[in-house]
């Protein structure tokens, strides 16, 4: 049974900043010693025989070849509906 004690959690909170009150340091303790007791018994699950799986819904990619095409639109034609342009570009606010 894996158990992490209240200093460690408090160790934990001091390192990222956070501050806990003494009731949340009891509660992540219970907590966080639930999930490493979980992470011990998955740990002794026996998958010798068991395949990976990255994929569960049989769904995949689908590719297509890119193409270069001719556009037989002009400029003038492009930047018709472009809610703003300038110097024969199309106008965006600016991200920083």
């Amino acid at each position: 049974m894996a158990q992490i004690s209240k200093q460690e959690i408090e160790h934990v909170a001091r390192l990222a900043r956070i501050g806990l009150s003494e009731k949340e340091v009891n509660s992540l303790t219970t907590q966080t010693s639930s999930i490493l007791d979980f992470v011990e018994t998955i740990q002794t699950t026996d998958t010798e025989d068991i395949e990976p799986t990255n994929q569960v819904t049989g769904l995949s990619d689908v590719w297509r070849e890119d193409k270069v095409q001719n556009c037989q639109l002009t400029r003038e034609q492009l930047l018709a509906n472009a809610p703003e342009q300038e110097n024969g570009y199309i106008k965006v606010p600016k991200v920083l």
